[in-house]
Parts: C-alpha cells; sequence; structure tokens
C-alpha cells in the first residue's frame, strides 16, 4: 500500500462513500465483466476465451481483513487468516467457518502489519503443518504450527529477522513445486534494503520448511530475487515458474516473471526501464487502477485481485512462452477492495476475498467476505 494509508478505525461505511453503478459508469471504471449483483453474469465475452470470469456467488460472510488463503491438499477446506485480530478460520467449500485459532505474539503496525500469508505444507496428511507470516515485536516473522483439522497448536517460529514498518511488509507465503516455502517481504520503507543480497527484507525467499535457506539458492542465503518494494502476489504457472504481483509507489503496479538471482529495480526502477542489471516487469499498471495484492494462476492466466482499484485482472500468459496478452477488468468497484485470490483444487473456480473492514475501505468489522468465482 502507499503512504496515504490511515490507521484502520473501527466505524459504519456511510450512505455517502458507497460508490453507485451509475457513478462508477460515468468515471470509466466499468470493464468487461463488471457485475451488479453476485449471481450477474459479465458483459459479452470471446466464445473462444478460456478461463473467463462467468459468475460470482458469496461463500461466506462476517470475516475482518482476511488476509490469507489456503486449500488443504484434499481440498476439504480452506485456512483464512484475519490481519488484525490473528484469527484463524476453517472453511469449508459450502462456506461454513470455524474459528481453529490465532497465531501467537502477533501484533499490529496500525498500517498493513499483523497475520498475513498461510501455507499448508503439501505433506500436510503426513506432518500436519501449516505456516504463518505474521508480524511480532520485533520485527516480521515466519512461523510453523501444528494443525489437526481441528485446531492450531505448536507455535515455532523458523525464520525471524525480517525488518517491520506500519507500511511494506509483504507478507504472502507459498509452497513451490519444488516444496520449498517461498515468502514475499516488504522494504519496510527502507528503500536501501531491496538492494542489499544480505538484508531480508525487499526480496522473496526460498527456504526449507525447518526455516533454512533453500539449497541451490543464488546468494547462498534466503534470498531468490531482489529489488522488490512491497510484494504480496505469489503464484506458480503450469511450467513451474513463479509469477508475482508487487505494489509500485506512485506511478507503476507490477506483474513480474521471478527468476533466481535477478534483481527487480526498486528503488531505481518503478516500472519499465533500462537500466543495466535489472529485470522489467511483465505487465504494468497505474496505481489507481491496480494496487495488486494475491495472484492465482488457472488456465494458464493469471488473476490479480487489486485493492485501490478494485477489480479482478485476469492476465494471459501467452502459451509456454514469457509473455502475458491483453489484461482484462472484472467487477470493477462491485466488491469493493480485493486482496486474496486463489483457486479452487479440482474445480474451475476462483476464492476471492474482499478487504473493506480497513482504514481505507471504511466498513465496519465483519463487512468482509469469500466471494466463489466461476469461470467459462
Amino acid at each position: 500500500m502507499r503512504l496515504t494509508s490511515k490507521r484502520r478505525t473501527r466505524r459504519t461505511l456511510t450512505a455517502g462513500t458507497a460508490l453507485s453503478t451509475a457513478g462508477l459508469l460515468l468515471a470509466g471504471l466499468t470493464g468487461p465483466g463488471s457485475a451488479q449483483a453476485d449471481t450477474a453474469a459479465p458483459a459479452a465475452i470471446p466464445a473462444a476465451a478460456d478461463g473467463v470470469p462467468t459468475s460470482v456467488t458469496t461463500r461466506t460472510t462476517g470475516l475482518t481483513i482476511p488476509w490469507g488463503v489456503d486449500w488443504l491438499p484434499d481440498g476439504s477446506h480452506t485456512l483464512v487468516t484475519e490481519r488484525d485480530d490473528f484469527r484463524v478460520w476453517k472453511v469449508a467449500p459450502d462456506g461454513a467457518k470455524t474459528q481453529v485459532g490465532t497465531v501467537p505474539d502477533s501484533q499490529t503496525t496500525n498500517g498493513e502489519g499483523g497475520l498475513m500469508g498461510v501455507a499448508v505444507d503439501p505433506k500436510w496428511a503426513t506432518n500436519h503443518y501449516v505456516y504463518f507470516m505474521h508480524t511480532a515485536a520485533e520485527g516480521n516473522r515466519i512461523a510453523r504450527m501444528t494443525y489437526d483439522g481441528t485446531s492450531l497448536s505448536g507455535y515455532k517460529v523458523i525464520l525471524q529477522g525480517i525488518s517491520k514498518a506500519r507500511y511494506h511488509n509483504g507478507g504472502r507465503l507459498a509452497f513451490g513445486p519444488d516444496g520449498y516455502l517461498y515468502a514475499t517481504t516488504g522494504d519496510a520503507q527502507n528503500t536501501a534494503l531491496a538492494q542489499d543480497r544480505d538484508s531480508l527484507n525487499g526480496k522473496i525467499l526460498r527456504l526449507t520448511t525447518s526455516g533454512e535457506p533453500a539449497p541451490g539458492n543464488p546468494f547462498g542465503n534466503h534470498v531468490y530475487s531482489l529489488g522488490h518494494r512491497n510484494p504480496q502476489g505469489l503464484a506458480f504457472d503450469r511450467n513451474g515458474r513463479l509469477w508475482e504481483a508487487e505494489f509500485g509507489n506512485t506511478r507503476f503496479d507490477e506483474l513480474n516473471l521471478i527468476k533466481p538471482g535477478a534483481n527487480y529495480g526498486w528503488p531505481t526502477c518503478e516500472g519499465t526501464c533500462s537500466v543495466a542489471g535489472m529485470t522489467n516487469p511483465k505487465k504494468t499498471w497505474t496505481t489507481g487502477e491496480a494496487s495488486p495484492s494475491a495472484i492465482a494462476i488457472a488456465d494458464n492466466v493469471v488473476y490479480m485481485a487489486a485493492l485501490r482499484g478494485e477489480r479482478l485482472w485476469r492476465i494471459p500468459i501467452e502459451g509456454d512462452t514469457e509473455n502475458v496478452g491483453t489484461a482484462a477488468a472484472y467487477y470493477v468497484g462491485t466488491y469493493g477492495r480485493l486482496r486474496t485470490v486463489v483457486t479452487v483444487p479440482g474445480r474451475e473456480q476462483l476464492w476471492l476475498t474482499t478487504t473493506n473492514a480497513d482504514a481505507n475501505g471504511g466498513q465496519p468489522d465483519g463487512a468482509d467476505r469469500v466471494l466463489e468465482v466461476t469461470l467459462g
């Protein structure tokens, strides 16, 4: 997020702050597929298009700033984190939710820190491990807990020393096809850290499940890539390649294809530049139309949730190349700020969370929900 963010207050959204559909049309903010209700279908789409969002159903409600979502390997349910209340919820495919615990030692930063990402171990059926990234007293941590399907226990820190700040904490976790854990970290509002190979900040990290640097990391430490400002989206494509979405400063937000040891430019570059040694993004947006958080990949398409932009972006990958095609926006302004998007195992669907119960969304606690998007 940007430094215009304000401390979250618990207040009710007034009618004057709600955007009407007519206002969106006049402002030119509606895009392909902008829905007017949960069951509304988007505007006409090309018949040949794959993975196009077609309808939306509210799957569960009553959440407050849901940040991380990850499915159990068997697809039985997800775990959902709440950023400021540190709660973890078990949410079934039909939307039934039950609190399974909280993450110890979590603190807010009165901004963007708190309980953030969650990743379920691919070997959960045998080890019952889940991983969380959260803010604590000394900084941001990655911790491991045991989850038996009903409750959380056995908190253990596996990596700390990640600087925290009110903003720019990163926070996304994802397992790669190689079995290692990947994590995004922000620059903690200290831009120099992003270019420091010995710092854990402004990076994508790659680590073992015990918290050690993963074998084969390019610099022999936890760092997988550097030069990031505030990355929050991570997803792997069908070829095992890592894609990342990142908040820019005032000009451009980015979608990057991540390669080990590559430098993605911050703070020297924001968006595309011609500086030697810097890797350019595959797609950029102005900060007003994106401010991206999570991404998911299905049908060789990147889906990107936008906070300030209040929309879901669909960005097709061009075959097995490193290029992407034309981006299209869906549900512009319909559901407010969108934080996290994940694929639903075994189904042509996405789960998409709102983040409206924060300072920028202005809605009361419990106003957030999980939406189920069907792909055509």
